[in-house]
């Protein structure tokens, strides 16, 4: 590796680490575990994915789309069960990489992509509106205004600097200079500290605690399928957009493989479920992390400020934290996708919206597929729609049909209204040269036309079938 490359990973793996501290302790918080639990499982997926997973330069980490998922279990049965649950989710994770089914990700059309984008960075920006209020109450006067003034300062900073080096990471030296500043000048404003106490040892591994029986597969199976799953879309999806950033291509397949048997050692070691953190990688990729080693070194120092550094940790400003993720939701959000709103079709655009807002109010699984959704009802629709037939006399008596299109669940209806049985002469062809027939309801309404010709005593004669389409005729039974 060249010096260059080699330092910019370090200074980038650096700066994630400062970002995902109070990340996995705040999503540690919601799942109501102790903190640790989630530092624990920052170091362990990070470090693994980084150095075995299919996509250098992207992030991963107890990420809080997983922590509500099992916040439930948690208080119903308690952390061993989660550590069981994270456990049996890897395997899930693993089998899934295993099966090659990390291409599944290409079902994802571009506008719910870009809807999962700007959601999550709209999800980043409020989760740091949390740091502006003290228990239960809004921050107010010079409290509110120093909180203000050190988040606009951080912002300055990262905006500013690489207009006058690209040297370093602008989000390292705002982090670094804000919290220098708050401690020469003793500002009362709340530090990481205050969020918890980070000092610890090495994570140990151990079995987790619960009685290994079918009792308890029924009670973790259903949260650990549903954690695998949110964690390798927002994985896959993350992947995806890394790619663009990076114009280069990773392994889906590979990090599903990786990300699993990372969640699984995390379990063992009482470390929280995670997946990629899209915020976090941003952090990473605009501090010109490309290699292996940035998240490497990035989940390393988090194992470094546990053990050895929480003193000095535990002093940095939140708003210093707060200022950069503010940067961060910036820049993740998708400012082209508005721009172009009165360009695409409407079902883009409602694709667009629907998935952003389903994001923010609930969770990313649901925003996602409730946009496949909207994406597979246009792609039928507008399909269904294309379907038309040229037809004319033959010459001998008869009539000729050509079909043009796809015949499927949403085409039926238009295929079969082309036809006129009642008036047609006694012999019709019907040529499928450019007709695709692609589920059971297609080969259900070709039978239907051939019973309705057989009932107005005529007879349908089916040329030119593709293939495809007399395997699905053979497998159904039906004769061409």
């Amino acid at each position: 590796m060249k010096p260059a490359r080699l330092r910019a990973d370090l200074l980038a793996g650096l700066t994630t680490s400062f970002a995902l501290v109070p990340e996995c302790i705040a999503f540690a918080l919601v799942a109501h575990l102790n903190p640790l639990m989630g530092l624990y499982g920052a170091f362990i997926i990070c470090t693994l994915t980084a150095l075995f997973g299919g996509r250098p330069g992207m992030i991963s980490g107890a990420a809080g789309s997983m922590a509500v998922v099992i916040v439930a279990l948690v208080v119903q049965h308690g952390v061993q069960y989660l550590l069981a649950t994270v456990l049996l989710g890897g395997v899930v994770m693993i089998l899934f990489g295993l099966l090659r089914l990390g291409k599944l990700v290409r079902l994802v059309p571009y506008p719910v992509m870009l809807g999962f984008v700007n959601g999550l960075a709209i999800v980043i920006a409020m989760a740091q509106l949390e740091h502006f209020k003290d228990g239960e109450h809004w921050l107010s006067g010079a409290p509110l205004y120093l909180m203000i003034g050190l988040v606009a300062l951080t912002m300055l900073v990262v905006y500013v600097l690489p207009k006058l080096t690209r040297a370093v990471p602008p989000a390292l030296v705002a982090i670094l200079g804000v919290g220098v500043l708050v401690y020469l000048l003793d500002l009362p404003t709340r530090t990481l500290g205050d969020m918890a106490h980070i000092a610890g040892g090495l994570p140990q591994p151990a079995l987790p605690q619960v009685p290994w029986n079918l009792e308890t597969l029924k009670i973790i199976a259903p949260y650990a399928v549903l954690m695998a799953m949110v964690g390798l879309l927002e994985t896959l999806l993350t992947l995806n957009l890394t790619d663009e950033i990076t114009e280069s291509r990773g392994y889906p397949d590979r990090e599903c493989v990786a990300l699993g048997a990372a969640n699984m050692i995390s379990g063992l070691c009482g470390g929280m479920g995670g997946c990629a953190m899209i915020g976090q990688t941003v952090i990473n990729l605009s501090s010109n992390g490309r290699g292996r080693l940035s998240g490497v070194v990035a989940g390393v120092m988090i194992l470094l400020f546990v053990l050895f550094l929480s003193p000095l940790i535990e002093r940095i400003p939140l708003a210093a934290l707060v200022g950069v993720m503010f940067v961060v939701a910036q820049q993740t959000f998708a400012w082209a996708s508005l721009r172009v709103l009165h360009k695409v079709p409407v079902s883009d655009v409602l694709a667009i919206i629907a998935v952003t807002v389903v994001t923010v109010f609930t969770d990313l699984a649901t925003a996602v597929l409730f946009g496949i959704v909207i994406a597979a009802v246009n792609f039928a629709w507008q399909h269904a729609r294309e379907l038309y037939a040229d037809s004319h006399e033959d010459g001998e008596g008869g009539k000729h049909y050509q079909v043009h299109g796809t015949l499927f669940f949403a085409s039926t209806t238009p295929f079969l209204n082309q036809f006129d049985p009642a008036n047609d002469p006694a012999k019709v062809t019907l040529d499928c040269q450019h007709l695709s027939f692609v589920d059971y309801s297609a080969i259900a309404a070709l039978k239907t036309l051939r019973e309705r010709y057989a009932k107005a005593g005529k007879h349908l004669r089916v040329v030119h079938l593709s293939e495809r389409c007399k395997k699905l005729l053979k497998r159904a039974g039906e004769q061409h």
